[in-house]
């Protein structure tokens, strides 16, 4: 049942509301930082409020304008949407409290600029998770993309410029080749304001072949999921402050790649078409060949955010190896493993830059007896490892029994063994990390001499979503329920 409502614009809005205050309190930081908190506690209230409609089963929807005859720019807030709208708004708080004690304990200028930029990309990321036709969820997908540019180009230097290049010309250069010619394609071909359903807009529409090259535009332009050989990116992006990193990787823009995903293959396409067709295989073994390729690339760097950012590649891609699989388990488990990973990758990215901020270590190789010195960060950072490799009383380990079990149900056991030795890569590059802060003596035998626990507004935040990450183990039932209405959906 399809019921209008303001609550969708206003969880977007209030963002963006709060950017002129941003810059109004520029000269006075903390004031600046209280609108920041005000607008964030807002959104997550606002997405709260749509929580029970949506569990009863209705669709929260609000209507722009239409930019075409037929094709309305409007926001339908489902299940799905409103998973990932709760993990986005609930971790910009988390993340705001945190980018306070980095941006200020490491120094760093442009700070009007940066939460600014950080409060637009809430909005596009909002804007994808209630868009209800895939042109709203373009539109945002490319505001998004515009909006973290200055995010990842943030400290001006000439590393910096070439890693925002690579940036915004994966993200625009993809979507603009490949998903703008294959909307505008649907948009022709059915004659009809695109809008997500359950059975795809698509059913019936296209062949085979014509079902496979529109499929794979879709997933590969959507390159903000980090598919390979579209990857390059992600990696170059990790010039950025750490809070833009934990952002990228974990809140917004990484999440929005796999989420539109989700969306072409059980919104646009359906899986149950899809399966008619059988040209999912594809997506599948270019997702299992990332997995197990960025694990091991993982495994080679020294770099500790390279190092994350190459296993969050990997990550994503059991997203889309899951959804791709089209059994039930599977797509419900990639929908359940965009919250548990993010929770958990959020968390070591944090723990990555409350060293660098207390430490000034940027590498695995300089973390012995870390630990020691560094108890709470140390600590934190081996749960969130233990939740992204799966690991018991973590949340991430349910999530990769629902994959693993979809795969199973699907009959893919060759698949099955990807996620199964993913796995263990992801341990044997994330372990090693923990044994040297706890158990190796650093150099010369004493523990670092003047390292302590970074300032407590970064040791918070990481302590805190390593506790939600213990917690979506043993109290997962909401994930578990707004998952469970779009499976029920298809």
């Amino acid at each position: 049942m399809v019921q209008d409502s303001y609550l969708p614009l206003l969880a977007f809005l209030v963002s963006l509301c709060a950017v002129p205050a941003i810059v109004w309190l520029r000269r006075a930081p903390n004031r600046r930082e209280a609108a920041t908190f005000v607008a964030a506690f807002l959104k997550f209230g606002f997405v709260l409020a749509m929580l029970p409609a949506v569990l009863g089963g209705e669709v929260l929807r609000f209507c722009f304008f239409e930019i075409l005859p037929g094709l309305p720019l409007e926001f339908r807030v489902d299940g799905l949407g409103l998973a990932f709208a709760l993990v986005a708004s609930g971790l910009w708080i988390v993340t705001s409290l945190y980018s306070v004690g980095y941006m200020r304990g490491a120094g760093e200028g442009n700070q009007t600029r940066f939460f600014v930029c950080f409060a637009i990309s809430l909005s596009a990321t909002m804007g994808v998770a209630f868009a209800g036709n895939l042109f709203t969820l373009y539109v945002f997908y490319e505001m998004l993309s515009l909006s973290t540019y200055p995010l990842v180009t943030h400290h001006g230097d000439r590393e910096a410029r070439t890693g925002g290049r690579t940036y915004l010309g994966y993200l625009l250069g993809t979507s603009i080749a490949f998903v703008l010619p294959a909307m505008i394609y649907c948009y022709v071909k059915t004659g009809s304001p695109m809008t997500f359903a359950s059975s795809g807009f698509l059913a019936g529409e296209v062949g085979p072949a014509g079902g496979m090259v529109l499929l794979l535009m879709l997933t590969f332009g959507f390159a903000k999921s980090g598919l390979m050989p579209f990857h390059s990116w992600l990696p170059g992006a990790m010039v950025a402050p750490t809070p833009v990193s934990a952002l990228l990787h974990a809140v917004a823009v990484v999440k929005v790649g796999v989420f539109c995903v989700i969306r072409v293959f059980t919104g646009v396409f359906g899986t149950g078409f899809l399966g008619e067709l059988d040209v999912a295989y594809v997506v599948s073994w270019a997702a299992a060949f990332t997995v197990v390729t960025s694990s091991l690339i993982a495994m080679s760097q020294d770099n500790l955010k390279r190092r994350l950012a190459f296993s969050t590649i990997g990550q994503l891609s059991y997203i889309v190896l899951g959804v791709s699989l089209l059994s039930p388990y599977a797509v419900q488990g990639s929908m359940m493993h965009i919250a548990m990973h993010a929770f958990g990758k959020i968390t070591l990215f944090f723990c990555a830059g409350a060293i660098y901020v207390a430490a000034g270590k940027k590498y695995v190789s300089q973390l012995d007896g870390l630990g020691r010195t560094m108890p709470w960060t140390m600590g934190a950072f081996a749960i969130g490892a233990m939740s992204v490799t799966g690991l018991p009383l973590t949340g991430g380990l349910l999530s990769k029994i629902y994959l693993i079990w979809g795969a199973a149900d699907a009959g893919q056991l060759a698949l099955l063994a990807v996620f199964v030795v993913s796995s263990v890569l992801n341990g044997v590059y994330f372990f090693p990390i923990v044994y040297r802060a706890f158990f190796c003596a650093p150099e010369g035998g004493a523990a670092p001499g003047g390292i302590k626990e970074a300032p407590l507004a970064c040791v918070v935040p990481l302590t805190f979503t390593a506790v939600v990450t213990v917690l979506l183990f043993f109290f997962p039932g909401l994930l578990f329920e707004l998952s469970s209405l779009m499976i029920a959906a298809e």
